[in-house]
């Protein structure tokens, strides 16, 4: 099997995913997923579709992941993971689909504009 790449953004982060034959290894920036999220939520968010699909330690994953926070990195890289086990397998797609891992999540955080505090809050009007 050759490598089976792709690509998951949310927010600020962005993940690249190499997805190879393997025994379920998932290597985060040459680091194993259980140093660089040491937190079990964010893991369990990481390894969501391969549990859904049931083939969790069928391959092995290397992942690049770059920008935002924790938060935002885990998710872009489950939807990444998600990509690329549809490349790999058409027929996954539709389980995929309806548990919400191939929907790119669009919201960002909104700029702050002068004149005020921060992106929409005013500062106090005072009459006279």
């Amino acid at each position: 099997m050759e490598v089976i790449n792709a690509i998951g953004r949310r927010k600020s982060s962005v993940a690249r995913v190499y997805l190879t034959e393997g025994t379920g290894k998932i290597t985060i920036n040459k680091k194993d997923i259980t140093e660089y999220f040491p937190s079990a939520i964010l893991q369990y968010v990481v390894k969501q579709p391969l549990n859904l699909l049931e083939v969790a330690e069928k391959y092995d994953i290397k992942v690049n992941l770059d920008g935002g926070g924790f938060t935002g990195q885990s998710q872009a890289l489950r939807m990444a993971i998600a990509r690329a086990l549809v490349k790999l397998n058409a027929e996954d797609k539709k389980a995929l689909k309806t548990q919400g891992f191939l929907t790119r999540d669009s919201r960002e955080v909104e700029r702050k504009k002068p004149g005020q505090p921060k992106a929409r809050r005013r500062f106090q009007f005072s009459k006279r």
